[in-house]
């Protein structure tokens, strides 16, 4: 049986902030005084930034598309930036997920200091990043 306030068995009427909510008291240790950091970090960016909750109990930040997620790990906690290869990153944040030609992310173990004001700044590039309206694609004439 459930414990009340075991985030994977949320009744679907909790929403999104009040289930992120549960998860870091749920940690109870570093990991959710990190993560409620970081969403904290989160906010004061973008202060209009959408808390999700999907793939049965990832925190999710958005703001036209998915900014980051928050992911929590036994011994680090991980926000993935969806579009971070395509973000600048002067203080070298990104310390994970490197090869791959979309997504970048950032493990935070314990006693990991973060330069908050450089995070805030990938936070703010990657939702101006999904703002910006693609141009049309154009099919070329023969």
């Amino acid at each position: 049986m459930p414990r009340p306030n075991d985030t994977r068995a949320a009744p679907s009427t909790a929403s999104a902030s009040d289930l992120i909510d549960a998860r870091i008291a749920d940690l109870g240790d570093w990991r959710g005084k990190t993560l409620a950091r970081m969403r904290a970090l989160i906010h004061e960016a973008v202060p209009e930034i959408v808390e999700e909750w999907k793939w049965r109990g990832t925190p999710v930040w958005s703001h036209a598309g998915i900014v980051c997620t928050g992911e929590t790990y036994k011994t680090y906690v991980k926000l993935t930036f969806a579009k971070g290869a395509s973000l600048d990153d002067p203080k070298g944040l990104f310390n994970s997920s490197l090869e791959g030609n979309t997504r970048r992310a950032i493990d935070i173990h314990e006693g990991d200091k973060i330069d908050e004001a450089a995070l805030k700044a990938l936070i703010a590039a990657a939702a101006t990043l999904n703002s910006v309206k693609k141009p049309a694609r154009t099919r070329k004439s023969d």
